[in-house]
């Protein structure tokens, strides 16, 4: 066992969430441990408690208690044979900066108390330690579509910057009951997020402007199609990042998203095709310095191409005319 020491976050690691910057330098430590250390306040940020997902700011003191000799091995594979190659399957685009993978719907991004399973645990199979992927952004457990993860912990804070701002440009997809009136805008509004009634989840409600916790939110919106007003295939471009900002906007214009049983509207939902949530995050645009934009694109799931057939929508379709009204 080690004995405590303190670390200092260095200029490179500044916004890292803390999970992620403690599995940087203490690889053989496991998500549980941490949480536990956490929980028992043996691991302090400036010598107070923290969450594993507090983000870190360069020139913080993390106390690190006692913990296994850094040469210890966890009993058994890190991931296994079919995890790995499940996790290449996922891949659509790598480079030196970033992997950009095709999550699909079902997948948690992150770990928790009872998720075994998660994206950022399937990491290993691209590297550990210091060439382990680092997350830099999220998607919902039932939202499908393209992810990126960082190669290095400069190429995280530089996609992280573009994640928090407005040049990096997200397009996602859905199928939301009934047609918006008008075909394309945009919703705004004020969000916030509050206790779920189910489970320990986080439910985001409308807030007013001032209220504390409330946290602006725009979406731009365009309709592609429609099916006889029952739905539509609406392709939506976030400018904020709010957590379930675009089930929460369309569930509040009335057309919730089919399939989300979270945020709900007085539409039932569509008989007939698969219950899954209908929401796909089709294609990244990531600004990239001297070159053009590193375009990213990611299939649809098959529940989703699915309901597209049912429902008579032709994925196929030149939808750049639909895009430019999202500008």
């Amino acid at each position: 066992m080690s004995k405590v020491e303190t670390r200092t976050v260095a200029p490179d690691e500044a916004d890292i969430r803390l999970d992620r910057w403690f599995k940087r330098h203490f690889p053989h430590v496991t998500h549980g441990m941490l949480e536990k250390l956490l929980r028992t306040g043996q691991v302090r940020v400036d010598g107070g408690r923290v969450k594993g997902n507090q983000r870190l700011e360069a020139g913080q003191q993390v106390r690190i208690p006692p913990l296994p000799e850094p040469g210890a091995k966890p009993q058994g594979p890190v991931i296994t044979a079919e995890d790995k190659a499940f996790a290449r399957s996922m891949v659509l685009y790598e480079d030196d900066e970033l992997i950009a993978l095709n999550k699909p719907p079902g997948l948690p991004v992150q770990g928790g108390s009872k998720v075994t399973r998660h994206l950022d645990g399937l990491l290993d199979a691209f590297g550990t330690g210091e060439k382990r992927p680092r997350l830099v952004h999220r998607l919902d457990k039932d939202t499908s579509g393209v992810i990126v993860v960082a190669r290095s912990a400069s190429s995280a804070a530089r996609l992280a910057a573009l994640f928090k701002g407005r040049d990096l440009e997200k397009t996602y997809w859905a199928i939301a009951l009934g047609v918006l009136i008008p075909r394309h805008g945009e919703i705004t509004g004020y969000m916030k997020k509050t206790a779920s009634t189910q489970g320990d989840r986080e439910l985001m409600v409308a807030a007013r402007h001032g209220e504390e916790g409330a946290q602006y939110a725009l979406t731009r919106y365009a309709t592609a199609d429609e099916a006889a007003r029952r739905a539509s295939w609406v392709i939506l471009r976030p400018e904020t990042g709010r957590t379930h900002q675009l089930r929460v906007h369309l569930a509040a214009s009335g057309h919730a998203i089919h399939g989300d049983g979270k945020y709900t509207c007085d539409i039932p939902p569509l008989g007939g095709v698969s219950q899954k949530l209908h929401l796909h995050a089709r294609k990244l645009s990531i600004p990239r310095e001297g070159k053009k934009p590193l375009v990213l694109e990611a299939p649809m799931p098959r529940h989703m191409e699915a309901t597209f057939e049912a429902l008579g929508f032709d994925r196929e379709m030149d939808v750049k005319p639909v895009e430019a009204l999202l500008s």
